[in-house]
């Protein structure tokens, strides 16, 4: 796997962005409970909630984490060709991914509502290359997140 260091730029480019304007972070959370109404059941501090919540701190902060998590991934490819996540960190997303259900298709999910998020923040900078870097990005984070789950069911 080779990420280069263009790709690397453009999601640490994004990523000051979002961090500059950390409200419009919170925009995730309408795609992906738009997208996907079922993910709120999924996150424990949704489960009781009605309708779509639009200020939820602890959802902002899931939000935050996944973008952060994503951004390191990048430049992770990009300095050791693979994500590298702290074997307590992965096994704990492993466990509490298994233990609200989740699936693949749902990391799908997740990463659609990302990427419209990432659209929306960074406006006129939006670039083809940008979504590809980004996508190559939470795809590899992904795929180590769903082998800790596959280890930790067998």
């Amino acid at each position: 796997m080779v990420f280069t260091e263009k790709q690397e730029a453009l999601v640490k480019e994004s990523w000051e962005i979002l961090k500059e304007i950390s409200q419009k972070i919170a925009c995730v959370s309408s795609p992906l409970l738009e997208i996907a109404p079922a993910v709120k059941g999924m996150l424990s501090f949704l489960r009781d909630s009605d309708g779509i919540p639009r200020n939820n701190p602890k959802l902002k902060a899931h939000a935050v984490k996944v973008f952060k998590m994503t951004c390191e991934s990048a430049i992770q490819l990009r300095e050791k060709g693979k994500v590298t996540v702290a074997d307590t960190t992965l096994k704990y997303l492993g466990s509490v991914h298994i233990k609200n259900g989740v699936l693949d298709p749902h990391f799908e999910v997740v990463k659609e509502a990302l990427l419209r998020a990432i659209k929306e923040a960074v406006g006129e900078k939006w670039r083809d290359d940008m979504n590809c870097a980004w996508v190559e990005a939470y795809d590899q984070l992904a795929a180590a997140i769903k082998a800790e789950m596959k280890e930790e069911a067998a």
